[in-house]
């Protein structure tokens, strides 16, 4: 059993939201020994899993949920303004409170939590419905060394974390963890589109295209060498690749001017979000 199932087992912990990010999480958490009786869950429409769990001991949707060690806000964020003040209770210490709300800043949950609440703000990304995402992790002021590795631990069900020197990075990381792996998406349905002009039949196209980019990303993020150390690898001078590069890396028509584009309007996006 993991340090951090001790500490909710004893303590308590609250999900507020669980859709396929709470759900993910929450297998997790119960996969490395959380007791499902030390979990609380409010979600306006339980899955028969959770239901299922009720059955088994975790408390669903109370009407007035004890007052946890840990509460992790996975709510959507346009639905934040009427969970948070509903835990306001819990604010003022005591309790740590890790919000995945995209676009919602550690000044907005103080306001509704109070100044004095430590408070994590996190982005996930959605490949952590498989347990491969990465989460981007800053505190508020009161959020302390203990409370950062806790919400670690936490996050580690569905994936890496890495932490921010600051919450502005935020905006940047959402343009490219967060929102990026609809990118790659984009990428596999015009690469299997690509397969089938040169006479692929669309099934057969499409199975290519996802393992070769489930293949590659797995393959960098493995390697001792460098994304572009690997891709000199495969690139055999005057070779197919070669051929296909001279127009994925030209400086006006390849990947490069739109991508970088695309990530820009990305953060720009996150952080107008965050300002409403």
């Amino acid at each position: 059993m993991t340090q951090y199932a001790d500490i909710i087992n004893s303590g308590g912990l609250l999900l507020m939201g669980c859709g396929k990010m709470g759900s993910a999480m929450l297998q997790g958490w119960l996969d490395a020994g959380v007791r499902v009786d030390a979990v609380t869950v409010i979600d306006p429409k339980p899955s028969a899993w959770l239901s299922s769990l009720a059955d088994s001991g975790l408390q669903l949707n109370p009407s007035q949920p004890k007052k946890p060690k840990v509460c992790v806000l996975a709510v959507k964020p346009q639905m934040m303004g009427d969970a948070a003040p509903a835990l306001s209770s819990f604010g003022h210490g005591g309790t740590v409170f890790v919000s995945i709300a995209a676009g919602t800043t550690l000044a907005t949950l103080e306001e509704f939590l109070g100044a004095d609440t430590p408070i994590i703000r996190c982005m996930p990304n959605t490949p952590a419905a498989v347990g491969r995402g990465i989460t981007a992790l800053f505190g508020n002021d009161m959020a302390t060394g203990d409370d950062l590795e806790l919400a670690e631990s936490l996050l580690a069900a569905i994936g890496k974390t890495v932490r921010l020197q600051s919450e502005s990075q935020m905006d940047a990381v959402t343009a490219v963890s967060g929102s990026g792996p609809a990118y790659i998406f984009y990428l596999i349905e015009v690469l299997a589109e690509a397969g089938e002009a040169e006479g692929l039949p669309a099934e057969l196209a499409m199975a290519l295209a996802k393992a070769t980019v489930a293949g590659a990303g797995h393959l960098a993020e493995h390697s001792e060498h460098t994304p572009s150390e690997l891709r000199v690898h495969v690139t055999s001078p005057g070779g197919t690749t070669a051929a296909a590069l001279s127009v994925l890396m030209d400086t006006e028509i390849g990947l490069h001017p739109p991508l970088k584009e695309a990530v820009a309007r990305a953060a720009a996006r996150s952080r107008e979000l965050g300002k409403s």
